[in-house]
């Protein structure tokens, strides 16, 4: 499949949350999202234990009751983000417009992920009920990079993606609309792909690495 023109630093830079830019008008070829899936379980997993699965959802109606979903878990989600929002306004306001401008993007996903052609739940085998941290750890660190590698790919193709969780608050309600054996099998997130509309993306606004870096100690 054609591929942009980036260099690995650009692709690691420009690779955004993409919401507003997905063209909800065009259909993405099943090979697409295959390449991409191939490129991402390539990626490491704990003991190379590759327990992975994805779920790639193209059909209309499963893709509305996804969304339904979604936006059940996004409405509560909503009114604890706006109380946060209005408490940052009096305290921070330049990151307060940083903020609303994600918020308004959000609320744009929410509104229009039925539209979006290709939804991507990326699973693992088991469940994390009761798992120690360590455990979940090792568990995370088997599906994360495998899902980042498949945003990188999409990028590369001119493909938009965004990392979802919320539609997890209902994750049996979403396995018994798939078919996922919920009893075996993690959802981890829902990442809604689409090609973009303009494939210029830029680098995102990020803390001073003073602030985040720690040598030897915290």
């Amino acid at each position: 499949m054609p591929q942009l023109d980036l260099t690995p630093d650009q692709l690691l830079t420009t690779t955004r949350a993409v919401r507003k830019r997905l063209d909800l008008s065009r259909a993405v070829e099943p090979g697409m999202v295959k390449e991409c899936i191939e490129i991402a379980v390539q990626a490491p997993s704990g003991s190379n234990s590759q327990q992975w699965h994805f779920v790639v959802v193209t059909d209309a109606e499963k893709r509305k009751g996804l969304a339904e979903l979604y936006r059940k878990s996004f409405s509560q989600y909503r009114t604890s983000a706006t109380e946060s929002l209005e408490k940052l306004k009096a305290s921070k306001p330049d990151l307060a417009q940083v903020q609303q401008r994600v918020a308004s993007s959000a609320d744009y996903l929410a509104e229009h992920l039925h539209e979006v052609p290709v939804h991507v739940i990326p699973c693992i085998r088991g469940r994390l009920e009761g798992a120690s941290s360590h455990e979940q750890a090792g568990v995370w660190g088997s599906i994360l990079p495998a899902v980042w590698s498949f945003m990188l790919a999409a990028r590369a193709r001119g493909l938009g993606t965004a990392w979802t969780t919320l539609h997890l608050a209902y994750e049996k309600e979403a396995a018994a609309l798939l078919g996922v054996p919920f009893e075996k099998i993690t959802q981890t997130s829902l990442i809604p792909v689409a090609y973009t509309l303009g494939t210029d993306f830029k680098a995102g606004s990020r803390q001073p690495l003073e602030k985040i870096i720690h040598w030897n100690n915290w």
